[in-house]
């Protein structure tokens, strides 16, 4: 199976290309924002799932950390059979969400500490901590005229070429224009073979299924398209989540954050 992105708490899988990390442009790669990171982790009490590789799984929340020492702390408020299952593994895939942004490292030498407080599960403190965008959240639009766009033959009339301009876009989908001289587009239907043009130099082909259609304020005849993706290769994700990230630190820059 390829690298992918998954939804909700499923990890993203990193090590399946011959040890090439896929998702390194997601890595966080200082130490000092891991640790920023980290922190939030503990002081939100994001819930997390802890999964290792037999199977095994838990929720609980990052309790404490330890930057001398190196070492995190989970809660682990009960004697249920699987944080034992977790030692025993030794090692774990955490996953959690900070708002739109799925956080993921992996956790080794893991052990059970008990105290007057309760029980935690500790382990050292992981060198990689990759983010994702959800895939089902957090658009852009992207700022500029030129813009992304996306090239098409229209379902109904094949030998009509379509070049549609992207109004905003997601690792899940995207709203289109459909200007009121081009023919209209239905709802409900899956196209193939679809070009995307996110810039001068990021391109790819998937499949689009189109969702819902609105107006457009006092544009006479002018549609939103709302679409998803379909079919889209790692390639084309990691294209998408690239464009996505830095369409939004740009828009950051420009209302000064």
């Amino acid at each position: 199976m390829g690298p992918a992105m998954f939804e909700h708490t499923q990890p993203a899988v990193l090590d399946d290309a011959g040890g090439i990390d896929p998702w390194a442009p997601f890595r966080v790669p200082h130490a000092a924002d891991r640790l920023a990171l980290f922190r939030q982790l503990r002081d939100t009490a994001t819930p997390l799932v802890l999964a290792a590789p037999a199977g095994v799984s838990a929720r609980c929340v990052l309790w404490s950390l330890d930057s001398d020492s190196g070492r995190l702390s989970f809660s682990a408020d009960d004697d249920s059979p699987q944080w034992q299952g977790l030692v025993d593994a030794n090692e774990a895939l955490a996953v959690g969400y900070l708002n739109s942004v799925k956080l993921q490292f992996e956790l080794d030498h893991l052990v059970l500490v008990r105290g007057a407080k309760g029980m935690a599960l500790q382990a050292a403190m992981p060198a990689n901590l990759y983010r994702f965008q959800r895939r089902d959240s957090f658009r852009v639009r992207p700022a500029g005229a030129i813009g992304p766009k996306l090239m098409l033959r229209h379902p109904s009339l094949p030998d009509m070429r379509l070049e549609l301009r992207i109004l905003d876009l997601s690792v899940g989908g995207c709203s289109l224009l459909r200007p009121a001289d081009v023919p209209e587009l239905c709802p409900g239907l899956t196209l193939h073979g679809v070009q995307v043009e996110l810039d001068a130099t990021n391109s790819f082909v998937a499949g689009l299924e189109l969702h819902h259609i609105a107006s457009i304020g006092n544009d006479a005849g002018a549609q939103r398209i709302g679409c998803a993706w379909h079919g889209l290769d790692p390639f084309a994700e990691r294209a998408l989540q690239r464009y996505v990230n830095d369409t939004q630190k740009q828009h950051r820059l420009l209302i000064g954050e």
